[in-house]
């Protein structure tokens, strides 16, 4: 074998510019999913148990789906969790409401 064939490879000062990056001209990537879970219903409209399921985007907006009432729910989005939390969980203390994160993080919100 020749030397002529050999190619001298040079290092990169910093390996992560190799690294796969999105471009920056579009918005953060990722979703978060969640349920709501009540254990009371003090308005009578959705119901006990699992009422909504829902993802929380990178960019900080928030999508939930009513399962009330059947067949198809609802949809309503929200700039931020909290927004949604503002309007559909602090105001019901008494509902005790669960909100579980896909990675078993829970939140309860009892007025407590």
């Amino acid at each position: 074998m020749s030397d002529d064939n050999i190619v001298e490879l040079t290092s990169v000062e910093d390996p992560d510019d190799l690294k796969p990056k999105p471009p920056p001209r579009l918005a953060p990537r990722g979703i978060t999913t969640f349920t709501v879970c009540r254990q009371s219903d003090e308005t009578g409209v959705s119901g006990e148990g699992v009422v909504i399921e829902g993802v929380s985007l990178a960019s900080g907006h928030c999508v939930i789906h009513w399962l009330f009432p059947p067949p198809r729910g609802g949809i309503a989005i929200f700039d931020s969790l909290d927004d949604f939390l503002k309007v559909h969980v602090k105001p019901h203390p008494t509902n005790k409401t669960i909100i579980t994160f896909e990675d078993g993080e829970q939140t309860i919100y009892d007025g407590g």
